[in-house]
C-alpha cells in the first residue's frame, strides 16, 4: 500500500497577536528610553501654556464651531515641531504615526489629533501677537526656578540661518532697496518671495537668510538671549542688546569679529572682562602672546559650537518660512525649544546647579 506524502507544515509565524499589544509596546519604548518621557519629567509645559494664552488669549467662542485644542497641548505640538524640525505636514502624520508624541502631547486615546491647519493657525496667532517672546522667558523663569542660572561668563556668538533662495533682476533689487514691491508681481509671487533675507559671503561662499545671535553661558551652554536679523547686517550690531546683566562671571568671550577697541574700553567700564579674540591688521600679523590669548579664548568660546549645532535651523537645515517676522518667530521658538532639551538633560544627568 502506498505510504501518503504528508503535506509540509507552515512555518510559525514571528508575529504574535495580543490583546495588549499596545501597553506592551509602551513599556518596551520606556525601557529603551523615551527622549520625550525625560521631557515629561523635567518640564512644566503647562506654565509655559498659561504664559502663551497671556501673550495670546485664545479666539472667543460665542460664534460657536468647534473648540480649539488645549493651549498645552498645542505648545507641546510646537516643541515637538522644532525639536524634531518637522513641516507642519510632516508634524501631522507623525502624530498620526508615532506612539512617542501621541504620549507626548496626550492624544493616545484621541479620535482625532491637531492637523496641518490647525498648527498653521496656532503658530499665526502667537505670531500676530508677538508671542514668541512669551514663550522664551517663560522657559528662562524655568532655568532660575531649578537653579540654573548663568554662570561663568557670556559667550556672544552668531551664525547664518538660510532661507529658500531667492534671485532677483537688477530692475527688481533697486525697488526693493526702496522699500517698494516691484509692481509686475502677480499675488502668488508678492506671497512667496522673500524681500527681507538678504545675501552674504562668508569663507568664500554665498549665503541667502538671517542671522541668529545668541548669548550662552560658559557653565550650562543654555541660551540667555537671542537677536535676529537679515544675514548681511554685521555681527556685532547686536553685541550690545546680547549682553546679560545677571551672569554671575565678568567675562564676555567672543570671536575676532567682534574686536574693538571702543567696545573693550566701554565693557571693561561696565565693570566686564573682555575676552575677545585679537584681529591682525593689516601688514601687522598678530605676536605669540597674542596668538595664544587667541587660543586660550577658543576653548571656552568652542563651546557656542554645540549650542548651534543643537539647534536644526542653524545646523544647516535652514528655515522654510518667508519673511523676518516669521524668521525671528521661529528661530525664537527654536531657542526656547533647545533650552527645554537642554534644561531636562542636565537634571536627568544629575550636574546640579551650583
Amino acid at each position: 500500500m502506498a505510504k501518503r506524502s504528508r503535506k509540509p507544515k507552515a512555518p510559525k509565524s514571528a508575529v504574535k497577536r495580543s490583546l495588549f499589544a499596545h501597553e506592551e509596546r509602551e513599556r518596551k519604548i520606556d525601557r529603551m528610553g523615551d527622549p520625550l518621557a525625560v521631557l515629561e519629567r523635567h518640564i512644566d509645559f503647562a506654565a509655559i501654556a498659561e504664559e502663551v494664552d497671556a501673550a495670546a488669549p485664545r479666539p472667543s467662542q460665542e460664534r460657536g464651531g468647534r473648540p480649539p485644542y488645549p493651549t498645552e497641548v498645542m505648545v507641546r505640538i510646537l516643541a515637538l515641531k522644532h525639536l524634531y524640525n518637522l513641516a507642519d505636514e510632516a508634524l501631522e502624520f507623525q502624530l498620526l504615526d508615532r506612539l512617542s508624541f501621541q504620549r507626548f502631547c496626550g492624544l493616545t486615546d484621541s479620535s482625532n489629533v491637531p492637523d496641518r491647519t490647525t498648527v498653521w493657525h496656532f503658530e499665526q496667532r502667537l505670531r500676530e501677537a508677538g508671542a514668541e517672546e512669551a514663550i522664551f522667558e517663560a522657559v528662562q523663569r524655568q532655568l532660575h526656578r531649578s537653579g540654573y542660572t548663568a554662570r561663568c561668563g557670556q559667550i556672544i556668538d552668531a551664525t547664518i540661518i538660510e532661507a529658500p533662495r531667492q534671485q532677483f533682476s537688477g530692475e527688481e533689487r533697486e525697488i526693493l532697496e526702496q522699500g517698494a514691491t516691484p509692481a509686475a508681481w502677480n499675488r502668488h509671487e508678492r506671497r512667496q518671495r522673500d524681500t527681507e533675507a538678504r545675501w552674504t559671503k562668508k569663507h568664500g561662499r554665498s549665503f541667502f537668510g538671517y542671522k541668529l545671535s545668541v548669548n550662552a553661558d560658559g557653565r550650562y551652554k543654555l541660551i540667555r538671549r537671542i537677536a535676529v536679523s537679515d544675514a548681511a547686517e554685521h555681527d556685532s550690531r547686536h553685541f550690545s542688546r546680547l549682553i546679560e546683566r545677571g551672569n554671575t562671571g565678568a567675562a564676555i568671550y567672543a570671536d575676532r569679529g567682534y574686536a574693538s577697541d571702543q567696545r573693550e574700553r566701554a565693557l571693561r567700564e561696565m565693570g566686564y572682562r573682555p575676552e575677545i579674540q585679537r584681529k591682525a591688521k593689516p601688514g601687522k600679523p598678530l605676536g605669540e602672546r597674542q596668538r595664544r590669548r587667541n587660543r586660550r579664548i577658543a576653548k571656552t568660546r568652542a563651546r557656542v559650537e554645540h549650542v548651534f549645532a543643537a539647534i536644526p535651523h542653524a545646523a544647516g537645515a535652514g528655515i522654510r518660512c518667508i519673511g523676518q517676522a516669521r524668521a525671528t518667530f521661529q528661530l525664537t521658538v527654536a531657542a526656547a525649544a533647545y533650552n527645554l532639551r537642554r534644561l531636562a538633560y542636565l537634571r536627568e544627568a544629575g550636574i546640579e546647579p551650583f
